[in-house]
């Protein structure tokens, strides 16, 4: 894979920068600038090698037209205030603005595109419509750097289609993330794999995977529900995939087959209603009342869970242990994070897997540099444990 220092002298050439700045919102508000920093590094080593740096990048899921609560400006502004210099933005992505706005960059200057996905050429299915699209990027530029690996796992136009089109290189982000994972190709051990958030279904290929070169694993959040349901065990009101039983079953068969060990709390903190301010208390995990839902997990596998978590050399997380934005609920996550923290001071390898994790323990309080790396992307970093071939990757091969 080329990267940055295979461009040679980039002063005076457009570079179409393809970053990952969908950062969460409240309004106008960014409510984690975690991937806007990210993406810094990237865009000053090639501002102050005297690149004309054009970013494009795209912020939640608009439907391939143009609409405000979408909009990039805000987060154009951020960044100007991280590079500590003017960016300019294009309030299009190929059109009148764009092109003027690009037109009028000098060396050592940057532009923010309008949201990619106001434009449906972005993610059509159809391959002569992104070609299309790319084209009219690629317009634009000299040479192409991919650096958003939040979207790596996707073929977009500015993805996968604009690299047949330019002089093209991974950028720094894309460069790194790529060889944390591939740390965890080959784990220092013992390698524990903590898995929460929502939902098993979302985690189906991962686990399979993991099963092959993990040691534990080590189940909370929603999906924890389903789990104990495959051991018969009743869960009152909280989440559960009925139609995942059976796959959950054959999962904790072959686990015990590979000498894997998996994780489940004990006790579950469970409540009367998905609110903060609903009746809640620590039960067992078996012994879920018919009307309570779990939330989080309970004491108890906290301190099992942070112990197995501090003993490792190798630690990949991906999705939190509860309802963690409801402070009733955020002591399981919590007590992960800590031993996360500990465990990198320790010298051991952590990853945070991007997504609800990376919010988790911003949220929470733990600084970027409390854990080895916090990846950019949740859903690049699952497929590529899943071992899948990322279409944003191997085009960068090429």
């Amino acid at each position: 894979m080329r990267t940055i220092d295979d461009l040679g002298d980039v002063r005076g050439q457009r570079v179409l920068v393809r970053s990952d700045l969908n950062v969460p919102m409240d309004g106008t508000r960014i409510t984690d600038d975690g991937r806007v920093r990210a993406s810094v590094p990237t865009l000053r080593r090639l501002l102050d090698a005297g690149a004309r740096v054009i970013v494009a990048a795209h912020l939640g899921r608009p439907k391939g037209e143009p609409d405000a609560q979408y909009t990039l400006e805000p987060v154009a502004q951020r960044l100007g205030d991280l590079l500590g210099q003017p960016v300019a933005f294009a309030t299009d992505t190929v059109g009148d603005s764009a092109r003027s706005t690009v037109g009028g960059l000098a060396d050592g200057e940057i532009a923010v595109l309008e949201n990619l996905r106001f434009n449906a050429g972005e993610t059509a299915k159809e391959d002569q419509v992104r070609d299309a699209f790319a084209e009219q990027l690629a317009a634009f530029a000299d040479v192409f750097v991919s650096d958003g690996f939040g979207v790596v796992h996707r073929k977009q136009a500015s993805v996968f289609d604009i690299a047949d089109r330019l002089p093209h290189a991974a950028g720094g982000l894309v460069q790194a993330e790529v060889e944390v994972m591939a740390r965890l190709d080959t784990p220092e051990r013992p390698y524990a794999v903590v898995l929460g958030g929502a939902k098993v279904s979302d985690k189906l290929g991962v686990i399979a995977n993991l099963l092959k070169t993990a040691d534990q694993l080590l189940i909370g959040g929603g999906m924890v529900f389903t789990f104990l349901a495959a051991q018969g065990h009743e869960v009152g009101n909280s989440l559960l995939e009925a139609d995942q039983i059976d796959t959950v079953k054959g999962y904790l068969a072959e686990a015990k087959e590979r000498g894997v060990e998996i994780v489940l709390p004990t006790d579950i903190v469970a409540a009367s209603a998905f609110s903060a301010d609903a009746e809640h208390d620590v039960v067992a995990a078996q012994e879920i009342p018919a009307d309570r839902m779990g939330l989080d997990i309970g004491p108890e596998s906290a301190k099992v869970f942070a112990d197995l978590v501090r003993k490792a050399r190798t630690v990949f997380w991906n999705g939190p242990m509860g309802a963690f934005e409801m402070a009733p609920f955020a002591a399981g996550t919590k007590a992960v994070a800590e031993a996360l923290a500990e465990a990198t001071s320790g010298g051991a390898v952590t990853v945070v897997g991007g997504g609800d994790s990376a919010a988790a323990v911003r949220d929470l309080g733990f600084a970027d540099e409390d854990f080895t790396h916090i990846s950019t992307g949740g859903g690049a970093s699952l497929e590529y444990l899943e071992g899948k071939t990322l279409p944003g990757l191997t085009v960068l091969e090429a």
